[in-house]
């Protein structure tokens, strides 16, 4: 949030913003993860993958800064910093930070669930389209949609209680579900693939289309709904 003011303060907008933070928020964590864990392998949707990762035992999973687009353009709030430790194929540790709105959720406290409200199940989805398959589960399950920006956003939205279930279907990577799955996952909260299937990372292939994230007791509609 202090390097987006800086930039704006400097008249940096729109694409060139996003490219700054991009840029500075990778160097950022690429420097603090290589003094702190010399020994760890790291995959950033930023920096450059020669696969040594796939033979280490510990890979920090990062996208530094999730929702680039939503960033461009303050005051938007929906975007996000993923940090997560992959161990044995699966997120064992991890954050998510909304510095817009100065919060950070993290494997280490993670937050109690809240209780679900009344009234029709909240859905959360991609803010440029609603694909098919998660408008089947919003006409099966009668949810209300609220569309946002980032995956960090829409995963902490459920994780928060201000939404009970996010469904992606359009198109992701790793980087892109690592650190909310783990935070997710650490809070109770159910995740898989689509097809049920549990979220596998540090893959020879970072392509991670698909996900699920939501109360535990609306997985099987969900899922259901996505193959009804």
């Amino acid at each position: 949030m202090e390097l987006q003011a800086q930039l704006t303060a400097r008249g940096v907008i729109g694409p060139e913003l996003g490219a700054e933070g991009d840029r500075q928020s990778h160097e950022l964590l690429a420097q603090q993860l290589a003094a702190a864990r010399p020994g760890d392998a790291v995959l950033s949707e930023e920096g450059d993958d020669d696969y040594s990762r796939l033979n280490a035992e510990r890979v920090w999973v990062i996208d530094p800064l999730d929702g680039t687009e939503q960033y461009c353009w303050p005051p938007r709030v929906d975007w996000a910093v993923h940090v997560a430790l992959v161990i044995d194929h699966r997120p064992v540790a991890g954050a998510v930070a909304l510095p817009a709105l100065g919060r950070v959720f993290s494997t280490a406290d993670p937050p109690p669930m809240p209780e679900r409200r009344d009234g029709p199940v909240r859905m959360v989805v991609s803010r440029k389209r609603v694909t098919q398959k998660a408008h089947a589960v919003a006409v099966a399950l009668d949810a209300e949609i609220t569309p946002l920006g980032s995956a960090g956003a829409k995963a902490m939205a459920v994780v928060s209680g201000e939404a009970d279930m996010y469904v992606h279907t359009g198109g992701q990577y790793e980087w892109d579900s690592c650190a909310p799955v783990a935070v997710a996952e650490s809070a109770g909260f159910a995740t898989s693939r689509i097809n049920g299937s549990p979220l596998l990372y540090n893959q020879a292939d970072c392509y991670l289309p698909d996900l699920v994230i939501c109360r535990p007791e609306l997985a099987n509609p969900i899922l259901r709904a996505l193959h009804g």
